[in-house]
């Protein structure tokens, strides 16, 4: 088979891409549609729902608390057959990707994904630090004939220069081992690190958890700071909550779901606080306090918080409470800022503005995800991609070039740079490349980009028939696929 004709199919791959996804959301230029994930507090190509709105008031922002489960167990189950689909655990950012055919035909398992709350099981050795939730998926005796995508959120700043971060799995003894480097070249595993979530390839089923290690100062771990406040018994005194926990969306659910039990509300946007591995402390103060309408019990407006116990991530999210006392019943609002600072570091302030009569308080509360109401998605509607044309795509790539391997080439384009070993020796390099791109995309689905890819490569090909033959040396890989 000739170059060209292998290649003859990709133009129509692009067609096809382009009227299937501009069809179904009624766009009809490329350039309208604008498939980047959301420059705020999520991974990229993940829940969009949950990172940093730019509101124009504060109703805009905040809708609904109730969307935030207020039980001790995220868990979420549902039967999965030959067909695939999704399973998520709602407002939390982790998921599972069952592709199509992973499970054999004639065969269904009831499939689950939990997290741990409260405290992990896992104690971090030495300078290591718990980066995310601890995921269980099962059941554990399930062998899936092609990899699953877990996703699970982590709150580095993940740069290899500062950061060394690995996976670990408890074995059946409970003890935990390690599974892999996120740098590391191995056929047993793949992660891939986005900013705000790690993706990874899984073989089989178990508990899972990423750890950091530091390996500089400026290693820099992702705090969201959140204020709430509630009238205390005294009617004259307001209390103000100031939490700092780790930018995934499960850790925020724990801190919205016991300020609930405590009539706590959220009274302003959280925002993201950078916080270095430099060992210096946290500190918190109240600014700004009108001062002959309230004023600050006790006496100090400033707290300090160990580097330690935020680092390390506390299971008391807690840092800073203070008591405020209003002069007179007829105040009813309250205006002051919050500063939440690290020495020698990174700085947020919070402009508090809300009233503390009951009545009359804005309902500000934090936003719930599209996934709240649909934690497992069965079949085709759980895949971005359409089959037919997932199967034309991987028809293409997977086949053998003269020019190299191609499936290599839609790696790139979809910035898998690393580890290849892992795709080689998989059926179809191609099709476990598409579901690691459903699941970097499972809320934006951005075809757009993808579709770009296609466009790209096709060029790319194209002008390399109308040149001559270059010389390519062939990849030396561990493993290699049967056939490629």
């Amino acid at each position: 088979m000739t170059e060209s004709s292998l290649f003859n199919p990709l133009a129509d791959i692009k067609v096809k891409v382009q009227s299937s996804f501009m069809v179904s959301l009624g766009v009809t230029e490329r350039a309208e549609y604008h498939g980047k994930a959301h420059p705020g507090t999520f991974p990229h190509g993940s829940p969009r729902p949950f990172g940093t709105l730019q509101a124009r008031n504060k109703a805009m922002f905040i809708q609904h608390l109730a969307s935030i489960s207020s039980s001790s167990e995220l868990r979420s189950s549902a039967l999965f057959g030959h067909l695939g689909g999704r399973l998520v655990v709602p407002n939390t950012g982790v998921s599972l990707l069952i592709p199509h055919g992973a499970i054999p035909e004639e065969s269904s398992w009831e499939i689950y994904l939990a997290i741990t709350q409260k405290e992990s099981s896992l104690e971090p050795e030495g300078p290591e630090v718990l980066l995310g939730p601890e995921v269980s998926c099962g059941p554990p005796e399930l062998a899936v004939s092609t990899p699953c995508a877990l996703s699970i959120p982590h709150c580095a700043h993940a740069d290899p220069q500062h950061w060394s971060i690995r996976l670990k799995r408890r074995t059946q003894q409970g003890k935990w081992e390690e599974v892999m480097s996120v740098e590391e070249e191995t056929t047993s595993c793949y992660c891939l690190l986005d900013p705000y979530a790690c993706h990874i390839l899984l073989n089989s089923f178990g508990t899972y958890a990423l750890i950091g290690e530091p390996i500089s100062d400026c290693a820099v771990r992702q705090l969201k700071v959140a204020v709430f406040g509630c009238l205390s018994c005294n009617s004259l005194d307001y209390n103000l909550r100031v939490y700092c926990v780790d930018n995934t969306p499960c850790a925020f659910q724990e801190v919205v779901s016991d300020e609930r039990l405590q009539g706590g509300q959220l009274l302003e946007e959280p925002k993201l606080l950078h916080f270095k591995g430099n060992t210096c402390s946290l500190q918190i103060s109240v600014l700004d306090v009108p001062p002959f309408l309230w004023r600050i019990k006790p006496f100090t407006a400033c707290q300090e918080v160990p580097f330690s116990r935020v680092w390390r991530g506390s299971p008391r999210p807690l840092l800073g409470a203070f008591s405020l006392e209003r002069f007179s019943p007829a105040t009813t609002q309250l205006c002051c800022t919050v500063c939440v600072r690290q020495l020698q570091g990174h700085e947020q302030l919070l402009h508090i503005q809300t009233s503390v009569l009951e009545t009359e308080r804005e309902n500000i509360t934090f936003f719930g995800h599209e996934d709240s109401a649909f934690p497992a998605q069965l079949g085709p509607k759980a895949f971005k991609i359409p089959r037919s044309i997932r199967q034309r795509i991987c028809a293409t790539f997977d086949a053998p070039s003269a020019r190299g391997k191609d499936w290599q080439m839609l790696a790139q384009k979809n910035s898998i740079s690393r580890n290849l070993s892992f795709f080689a020796t998989q059926s179809s390099p191609s099709a476990v490349i598409l579901d690691l791109w459903e699941a970097r995309h499972q809320h934006d689905g951005d075809l757009d980009s993808l579709a770009c890819a296609l466009e790209e490569i096709g060029r790319t090909h194209s002008q390399l028939s109308e040149g001559a033959e270059p010389e390519l040396q062939e990849p030396e890989f561990p493993c290699s696929r049967k056939g490629l």
